[in-house]
């Protein structure tokens, strides 16, 4: 235990990748949508994914040898069902992995899958610690669960804090599904986007909801008003296994998501990114379901193959329709990236999706590394 505590408050200088810092009876809640695009969408799977802080980060500078960080967690879970393992905390030191922790008590939130209702649990704050840290300057990122919806409550340290420098790594703006959210992966900086930003040196948001890449136009919007030096949109799966919209739609609705963009980002270099290989739905449309017939959480496509002719979306015409979409658009700073160059039909082999639907914790650091190589490096969109 610390001789002596230093509390600081949580503020925005302190919290790198949300959109919005809320207030609340505990502290603050990182958001990643803004309010006003909060409230022109109702549906509880976005909600709670985009209250999830997937890339959200406590960030400072500090000599401090052990750090405490009181939080309020809220976990999702299915009655009748085990509660998935407690989300991890990351702690990164000067750049490098230098810890995990989890934390306790928390709120549960049980979703009952037969009749759509949901329970919410109370629970007590916890407290996440980190100690034994090396004793000068250092910069010090605390990275949040990707699972756990969390408030941010207090802040303690054994030496005094101050903002973290800026050190001019680019911005990197990232949405997708819950692939990209990071569903299946170790830990908070180990999903793939994270695994991504850190070998490429920028600074992520990630926008990456569970079950909520859908072209939504406030998800457009929220990245036209923030500021990025790079952007990439990976869409897809969500679009098949919700069943949304049919092909007449889709087209239009990705010109359209790609125009609010670019009325915010004009230049910057944006990358379309169609889904990795989920093979229940490289043919057969959704809309998708939950298999419990093995006594686990599995997926399932439950859509008939023969009606994507008829317009019903697939992967491998969404794949077909976006290649389309940016050879036509002829912007020079659009680009294309078929999902199955980061994980296809070899990694499926080796690496299956263990939920028919989810890269696990060595299939993200796949898709993370190659991502890299395709974005990042010599030629890529993002090279620099």
């Amino acid at each position: 235990m610390a001789a002596s505590w230093t509390t600081t408050p949580i503020t925005a200088e302190l919290v790198r990748g949300a959109i919005e810092l809320e207030r609340t009876e505990h502290g603050v809640l990182p958001h990643r949508l803004p309010a006003w695009a909060r409230e022109q969408c109702a549906d509880g799977q976005l909600a709670m994914a985009e209250a999830q802080p997937s890339g959200v980060r406590v960030v400072f500078r500090s000599a401090a040898t052990t750090i405490e960080l009181d939080t309020l967690r809220t976990r999702v879970g299915y009655r009748d069902l085990p509660l998935r393992p407690d989300g991890r905390y990351d702690l990164i030191v000067d750049g490098a992995a230098a810890g995990q922790a989890s934390t306790t008590g928390g709120k549960v939130q049980l979703l009952d899958m037969a009749t759509g209702a949901v329970e919410v649990q109370p629970g007590p704050v916890g407290t996440v610690c980190f100690d034994g840290l090396p004793d000068r300057a250092k910069d010090v990122e605390i990275w949040l669960p990707h699972t756990e919806i969390t408030e941010l409550a207090e802040l303690r340290t054994d030496a005094p804090i101050e903002p973290a420098p800026d050190r001019g790594r680019r911005v990197w703006l990232h949405h997708g599904s819950s692939v990209s959210q990071g569903s299946n992966a170790a830990s908070p900086a180990t999903t793939w986007p994270a695994l991504a930003a850190a070998r490429g040196n920028v600074e992520l948001i990630n926008l990456g909801f569970g079950g909520s890449a859908l072209l939504d136009p406030f998800t457009a919007r929220t990245m036209r008003d923030t500021p990025a030096d790079l952007i990439s949109v990976k869409l897809g799966i969500n679009l098949v296994n919700a069943d949304l919209m049919r092909l007449r739609a889709f087209g239009p609705a990705v010109h359209g998501f790609l125009d609010t963009i670019r009325e915010g980002h004009p230049a910057t270099p944006l990358l379309v990114v169609s889904s990795i290989l989920c093979p229940i739905h490289e043919t057969t449309p959704g809309p998708g379901a939950v298999d419990f017939s093995d006594g686990t959480l599995r997926f399932r496509a439950t859509g008939d193959p023969a009606e994507s002719t008829a317009g019903k979306l697939t992967l491998t015409v969404v794949r077909e329709e976006l290649a389309r979409i940016v050879t036509q658009r002829a912007d020079p700073n659009l680009h294309y990236l078929d999902g199955r160059e980061l994980y296809g039909e070899a990694d499926a082999a080796e690496l299956p999706l263990p939920d028919r639907l989810h890269p696990d914790a060595a299939a993200h650091q796949r898709i993370g590394t190659r991502f890299v190589t395709l974005a990042f490096g010599p030629g890529g969109p993002f090279a620099g």
